[in-house]
């Protein structure tokens, strides 16, 4: 689930002490859904957002019925930076929150094909971080669930994450699939990063990716999901690709591109010719806007807050005139924010 264009600038004067008033139980009922999102439709690159209020019944806020998506072939969910283990004030509750996503992923109107996880699933690489993480994805309504690592998956070099995730991939974890007309490619570039340095795809993963798209005609729809951002949001924080230029070199071909990312805890959108890019909200914390804090990391926001600044992101793609339907969902609407159009 991915967040949308907040207005990031007030979250640093709404710091709380931990005694906020608000117990656990108080804090799940509210990350329950009952909140609207954006729809956005990629066609020819160019992105266009849609408020989605008049999915919600306005006297109790909840769903009407279920999420109602536009008609599509078919739709994915992408979640990212689950960070299962984290227990810090910005939430002291990971899986409560995973679980109100999952929960709102199993009451749309139509389950969705497959799940995208764009990394960080757990906080510190423990066994006991993924078998808490695999624990609750058993209970999403969906055929498949794909992944690639986070740089806090890695912690170890990757070893329990490519022990569970890593079957039938290559190199350090990347691998492509077709669904649907569409061709899917996930990255890894956390390998070897550095705590704050920009992600890293590497010369044989680069090439890889270049064998992998040569066959593929120029009309082929390609979504590329990797943890990093492909694109430089703010590198003085890490927040980039160093080698990402060679990548969307090999994408610049393709009429339709879509690259998912995670890692930045909020959605940032833009679009570059035929490639459009979007980094998605963490289901655990938010983090601070590019430049508007010392650094980067867990920024904790009261609990009301929490919940209108993490999310999921559904896709739907329809096949007969290229479209992707992007639409980021946070777990509940701020009770301020008006419909973006």
């Amino acid at each position: 689930m991915g967040n949308h264009f907040h207005d990031h600038d007030h979250h640093h004067n709404d710091q709380l002490n931990d005694h906020d008033g608000i117990d656990r139980r108080g804090f799940l009922e509210c990350m329950a859904w009952a909140g609207t999102g954006v729809l956005w439709t990629m066609s020819g690159g160019i992105m266009k957002s849609y408020g989605m209020s008049n999915m919600i019944d306005k006297a109790s806020g909840k769903l009407k019925s279920g999420l109602v998506m536009p008609k599509s072939d078919f739709s994915f969910v992408q979640i990212s930076d689950s960070h299962i283990g984290f227990n810090k004030p910005a939430n002291a509750d990971v899986l409560g929150t995973l679980n109100a996503t999952i929960d709102k992923i199993n009451n749309m109107s139509s389950a969705p094909s497959f799940v995208l996880h764009t990394g960080d699933l757990s906080h510190l690489a423990q066994a006991e971080e993924f078998d808490t993480l695999e624990q609750a994805l058993k209970s999403v309504k969906t055929e498949k669930i794909f992944y690639v690592p986070g740089e806090h998956d890695m912690t170890d070099n990757g070893k329990l994450y490519m022990e569970r995730y890593g079957k039938g991939t290559i190199g350090d974890g990347w691998y492509s699939f077709d669904s649907h007309g569409v061709h899917f490619v996930g990255l890894v570039n956390v390998t070897n990063h550095v705590d704050g340095g920009l992600g890293y795809i590497g010369p044989e993963q680069l090439k890889w990716l270049e064998a992998d798209l040569k066959p593929l005609t120029n009309s082929t729809p390609i979504v590329v999901f990797a943890h990093i951002p492909l694109w430089a949001i703010y590198p003085q924080w890490g927040w980039g690709t160093d080698d990402s230029a060679q990548a969307l070199a090999l994408l610049k071909r393709f009429g339709s591109v879509s690259v998912l990312n995670g890692h930045i805890h909020q959605t940032i959108q833009k679009v570059e010719g035929n490639i459009t890019f979007h980094t998605a909200n963490s289901t655990a914390f938010p983090q601070p806007a590019p430049g508007t804090a010392a650094g980067p990391g867990p920024l904790k926001v009261p609990a009301e807050k929490l919940r209108t600044m993490l999310g999921l992101t559904q896709v739907n793609y329809v096949e007969h005139n290229s479209t992707l339907a992007i639409t980021d969902m946070p777990l509940i609407q701020a009770a301020n924010t008006t419909d973006q159009k």
